[in-house]
């Protein structure tokens, strides 16, 4: 891991759940030494045991980076106890969601170098997508820093203000979500049309995985992808009209569904 801040004064990880256990394999995976990260976790695994990392030990006084991946709901209790690395050159990383950043300059400090990061679940094959927001004493030396440790497990984007993390957890945040239900429902659908249960599942998720890789390594957008499967007055149109109806179809349900996460998103935030 091309850091060397991070492998001097050590990476400190507050949670190692499914997230913060992909995070650590990724950046081990990179290169960085496992003396050089403390794991707080009141229930390690066995495989966070084995990995060789200093779990639940003294923690160093001024770390460079603390990543928080504790639930939302653990933060008021956990976060407090790092309060003396609030004020100084520690970068706090939070992936918690509903937490905003206005929370850690409260709770460490207000000159405390923070950024708040918004991952997805496929960050656990290291397919995920991080959005990523710093506060003014974070700044792009924080961003910097957070995108080294964020990409071991996919793609990085920076957020203009903190205020779009709320449609990021709308698209992204929760977005896999809704891709897990479209092969649920596709599998029904096929069920329904006679097929057995196994084959419809199989075929649904292989043809949501195969469309997902084409749209990424494609050089054409996926408006003229699906075009391009469309023949006229073939069976894709008639699928398609039914679930472009701007009414009943995708595009009223995507809204709406969009909105309530993200509305959602920014209840939590005002606790």
């Amino acid at each position: 891991m091309k850091n060397s801040r991070i492998a001097a004064d050590g990476l400190v990880l507050l949670g190692c759940g499914k997230m913060g256990s992909a995070m650590l394999e990724g950046w081990l995976a990179r290169g960085l030494p496992n003396t050089s990260v403390w794991v707080k976790d009141p229930h390690p695994s066995d495989w966070l045991r084995g990995t060789g990392v200093q779990l639940n030990a003294e923690l160093p006084a001024a770390p460079a980076i603390v990543l928080v991946a504790v639930k939302p709901q653990m933060m008021r209790e956990a976060l407090p106890s790092l309060r003396a690395m609030g004020n100084g050159q520690t970068l706090f990383v939070s992936v918690a969601a509903g937490t905003p950043i206005a929370f850690f300059e409260e709770t460490l400090g207000a000159d405390t170098p923070v950024v708040r990061a918004m991952p997805n679940t496929p960050a656990a094959i290291s397919r995920g997508i991080t959005a990523i927001v710093a506060n003014a004493r974070g700044g792009t030396q924080g961003l910097d820093e957070a995108e080294v440790l964020l990409s071991a497990v996919g793609e990085v984007v920076r957020l203009e203000e903190e205020g779009q993390i709320d449609a990021v957890t709308g698209v992204s945040g929760s977005g896999p979500a809704y891709v897990f239900h479209m092969i649920e429902t596709l599998a029904a659908a096929g069920v329904e049309q006679g097929l057995p249960a196994d084959m419809a599942m199989q075929l649904a998720r292989a043809t949501v995985a195969g469309a997902g890789a084409l749209a990424m390594q494609s050089n054409e957008d996926p408006a003229q992808l699906r075009i391009n499967v469309t023949s006229p007055n073939g069976t894709t149109q008639a699928a398609l009209e039914v679930l472009m109806d701007e009414e009943n179809g995708f595009p009223a349900l995507m809204r709406r569904a969009v909105a309530a996460a993200a509305d959602r998103s920014r209840e939590l935030a005002r606790g």
